[in-house]
């Protein structure tokens, strides 16, 4: 009687923590993300006026919704962008180590959920692995990320949910895979993964072809 008793709490609250979940999921009109990430795409380009303006859109957008992990996930690669802003040691080291103690949070909030799509058709915990992957390897070796990366990159890859993801998703995936394969001399790897974006025409199509080309034979 005490584990039944148990059980059925335990079942109450999953489903009310599913319900608190999809409840914020629903706060964020496309409209406002759709503006925050053109704002967070421009950032990548390293624009730095707009590395401000994603990391204000997506902390405001957090704060409506604070256990959104995609939002967070944002938050803290948008964070860790500004330490490129700045040129005073301790204001980078802020940034980057803000952005990333917001990722590893994105990551621990993910459930099984969170296979389903959250903002824009794509699977959250999909999502949220690939801006996670991105910031890791984009902060300095010292942080200790590589490996991190690394293990969610190819958890993204065996991953049953990408082969249903949008192809230009899959294709930003592989490409990321061919780098990483790239920067550690896993050539055929990286041959294998600009092939894939290149035999499903993805959008990155004509970048993995170049990508392709500069690699040695």
């Amino acid at each position: 009687m005490v584990h039944l008793s148990f059980t059925r709490r335990l079942r109450h609250l999953l489903l009310a923590a599913t319900v608190a979940w999809a409840s914020h999921a629903m706060a964020t009109t496309p409209a406002q993300f759709d503006g925050a990430l053109a704002q967070f795409q421009q950032a990548r380009t390293g624009d730095a006026a707009a590395i401000g303006s994603s990391a204000q859109a997506f902390a405001a957008l957090l704060k409506a919704e604070p256990i959104n992990p995609v939002l967070m996930a944002y938050a803290g690669a948008s964070t860790a962008m500004q330490a490129t802003t700045t040129w005073l040691p301790w204001s980078k080291m802020a940034y980057a180590e803000d952005g990333l103690a917001l990722l590893d949070k994105a990551l621990t909030l993910l459930t099984p959920a969170h296979n389903a799509p959250l903002l824009r058709g794509l699977p959250a915990t999909l999502e949220v692995r690939l801006v996670a992957v991105n910031t890791f390897l984009a902060v300095p070796g010292f942080m200790n990320r590589g490996a991190r990366a690394a293990k969610l990159l190819d958890e993204m890859l065996a991953s049953p949910l990408l082969a249903s993801a949008p192809l230009g998703f899959r294709g930003e995936v592989w490409l990321t895979a061919a780098h990483l394969a790239t920067q550690e001399h896993r050539l055929q790897d990286a041959r294998k993964y600009l092939g894939e974006v290149i035999k499903a025409n993805a959008p990155q199509a004509e970048a993995a072809r170049a990508q392709l080309k500069a690699i040695p034979s």
